[in-house]
């Protein structure tokens, strides 16, 4: 078995606790409130602006022996500059005030989803962060691919204000074939190893991030 389909087994679990989630389920269904969606952005916010650091931080890291991984960190990090604007923009464009996101604080599960990436770069295995892009990625294509679109028409939101969801069913779908060829490349068992603890910690917290959202017809939460 290729090392990207151990993966998929070994979070198998973990995945399908997030996608049963109550909220992932009414998003896949289209059945999500302007308050719900702006309450997704926000966090989606207060996690991508640390994409790009993050992957600069673990390029640093990563040991002369992946020197071929570190070449495909640099182009993530061309694809991926600037998609926190994106949502900014997505923010605005669906009647919220981007300002206030981009002044203000994640709520405590990407709070600390985002301080382990950093902690596992800095005292870790670099390699680990590759576990965050197996489930923000994947995520992020099922909500692209499969809600985007219901959940605009149910709005009656402009297309503007879908800018990061749907650029990311294409782009994260590219993303996703690169993923699995690169690492079907990584046979060292100590890294594959922090790939799928990475991924399941990852998981944890997005699924908790997801639970801290409001569901159609509920007020936001205070954390967003």
């Amino acid at each position: 078995m290729s090392f990207f389909d151990t993966l998929q087994e070994a979070t198998q679990h973990e995945r399908h606790t997030l996608f049963n989630l109550p909220v992932i389920r009414d998003a896949l269904q289209g059945k999500v409130s302007v308050e719900s969606y702006r309450a997704f952005l926000a966090q989606a916010y207060y996690h991508v602006r640390h994409t790009v650091p993050l992957m600069m931080a673990c390029g640093a890291r990563l040991p002369s022996r992946l020197e071929w991984l570190r070449k495909a960190v640099c182009e993530y990090i061309e694809d991926e500059y600037g998609h926190e604007q994106w949502i900014l923009n997505d923010i605005e464009a669906c009647g919220g005030d981007k300002l206030v996101v981009r002044d203000g604080c994640p709520s405590l599960p990407i709070e600390l989803m985002v301080s382990y990436l950093y902690d596992l770069i800095a005292r870790g295995n670099p390699v680990g962060l590759f576990g965050m892009v197996n489930v923000l990625e994947g995520t992020s294509i099922a909500l692209a691919t499969h809600a985007a679109d219901s959940i605009r028409e149910r709005l009656e939101l402009p297309q503007s204000a879908f800018s990061y969801l749907s650029s990311h069913g294409s782009l994260d779908i590219e993303h996703m074939q690169t993923y699995r060829r690169l690492m079907n490349s990584l046979d060292d068992p100590c890294d594959q190893a922090a790939v799928i603890h990475a991924s399941k910690v990852v998981y944890a917290l997005y699924t908790d991030m997801f639970r801290g959202l409001p569901r159609d017809g509920e007020a936001p939460h205070a954390s967003v």
